[in-house]
């Protein structure tokens, strides 16, 4: 982080759902309003390097789904609340909101301006969905296990059946000794929470038809190819979208890529 983005002003707050939930959130710099919606795991925190480095051009609020960090959790969980959860977020922005969502983050996104939310750009990085027969029936068993875990309370074990499809062996051993897992390990539940946002994983063709909303939709040249077959099938269904890949960026995408290529979006005429 540069000196200039390190003195650009930070806040935080919370924000009343239409449920009643407090939903935690962070605003960084001054400008036109652009929301950062988390995938699976992920906080307010953890998208901190990415908002910092849109923090000179943009008022950037990145914020805890409920569940997690700071934000309530009224049950039983509904995607609708999430999208409002969402939508109180844009209410209190302001006009020409912007929004940009990762993974599943992005799918909820998608969802929401589906459902009518006032978001003027959309971007989305890599939504999860399973582009053919067999990537479905991958879902849904690895959905069936997840649920299964979670359901025994086995918060641990869900988040290792999680992380193995991203983490090698030796990586993911090294993450279950660190000080970072008891973290991982308390927000384990809204993993859930991912699962019922992406549905039975197929791409939501009628659903992406009623987004009216500018949408870029972002895939890593390293990334699977199920992963970037799924990306080019969203962008497709999409009636103002269009798919750009960034070479050499895998699912875990760097920030500091990132970042131009969203501001150019958001900022074009």
């Amino acid at each position: 982080m540069d000196e200039a983005s390190s003195t650009l002003s930070r806040t935080r707050g919370r924000v009343g759902s239409g449920d009643g939930t407090r939903i935690a959130y962070e605003r960084h710099g001054e400008g036109p309003p652009v929301i950062v919606v988390s995938g699976a795991l992920g906080t307010a925190v953890s998208e901190r390097p990415l908002a910092r480095l849109l923090a000179p051009r943009f008022s950037v609020v990145t914020y805890d789904r409920r569940g997690r960090g700071g934000s309530g959790d009224t049950g039983p969980y509904a995607v609708e609340r999430e999208i409002d959860d969402l939508a109180a977020l844009v209410e209190q922005a302001g006009d020409g909101v912007c929004v940009h969502g990762t993974a599943s983050g992005g799918a909820l996104a998608l969802a929401a301006a589906a459902a009518g939310l006032p978001i003027e750009r959309l971007s989305v990085y890599e939504p999860p969905y399973a582009p053919d027969a067999e990537a479905r029936e991958t879902h849904a068993v690895h959905r069936r296990r997840l649920a299964g875990l979670l359901g025994l309370g086995r918060r641990g074990a869900a988040l290792e059946l999680f992380l193995a499809d991203a983490m090698a062996p030796g990586a993911l051993a090294a993450m279950r000794g660190s000080e970072r897992w008891p973290e991982l390990e308390a927000v384990a539940h809204t993993l859930a929470y991912d699962q019922a946002v992406l549905g039975d994983g197929q791409v939501p063709h009628a659903r992406l038809a009623e987004v009216h909303a500018r949408v870029l939709v972002v895939d890593g040249g390293s990334s699977p190819a199920v992963t970037r077959r799924a990306a080019r099938l969203v962008s497709a269904a999409l009636p103002r979208g269009r798919h750009r890949t960034l070479t050499g960026q895998t699912p875990t995408v760097a920030p500091h890529v990132l970042a131009p290529v969203l501001e150019d979006f958001f900022t074009e005429e």
